[in-house]
């Protein structure tokens, strides 16, 4: 029993003598939707110890801040099943400066969530799209957890007229995809120390 109460000790110093993981919550909102569940994201994340969250709109990102994020999430309203123009100049943005800064995404995580004005207008579609450019600017995908232990490709929430607005339960998926966003960022950032 001492020896795990010493290594737990031992790992709480080590956690806590670590700079902070970073970890961007960016969004593109034309209706506020997408933003009310960046501001649940961000929530969760921020309630991980070790873990400083930034939430800014994909739009005001400076893209050469990006090295000094351990981990990155994008969310938008999904437009005629794609992307927001919006948030599709946010990813090439990032894979723009991370090919100038002579790296990519290894070592830092990635993940996804979106809102849509119907059931069926693409939500799959467009995070697909999303993780499949951050894979290959090669992040670590993270999927979220939905209520009954279900993975999945990331929070989603439906707006439209005939479920307007964002449900208690869309909120609470994506503040637990925020917790475990940051959980893994911070145990990958962890796990090769502090970067150069």
């Amino acid at each position: 029993m001492r020896r795990i109460l010493l290594a737990l000790v031992f790992s709480l110093v080590a956690v806590a003598q670590q700079p902070p993981a970073r970890i961007l919550v960016a969004y593109h909102s034309g209706t506020g939707n997408t933003e009310k569940l960046a501001v649940s994201i961000r929530d969760g994340a921020a309630a991980v110890q070790g873990v400083d969250v930034t939430l800014r709109k994909a739009a005001e990102f400076k893209y050469d801040e990006i090295t000094g994020y351990d981990g990155v999430v994008l969310g938008t309203p999904v437009h005629w099943s794609g992307v927001s123009v919006e948030a599709k100049r946010f990813l090439d943005g990032i894979g723009g400066a991370l090919w100038k800064a002579k790296t990519n995404g290894d070592g830092r995580t990635a993940g996804v969530f979106c809102t849509a004005g119907h059931p069926s207008m693409g939500k799959d579609t467009v995070r697909l799209s999303v993780l499949s450019a951050f894979l290959t600017m090669r992040f670590v995908v993270v999927g979220g957890v939905e209520s009954e232990g279900f993975g999945t490709l990331g929070p989603e929430a439906t707006t439209g007229p005939a479920d307007p607005g964002i449900s208690e339960k869309e909120m609470a998926e994506a503040r637990r995809f925020g917790e475990r966003f940051a959980q893994v960022t911070r145990s990958l950032r962890q796990a090769r120390g502090a970067r150069p």
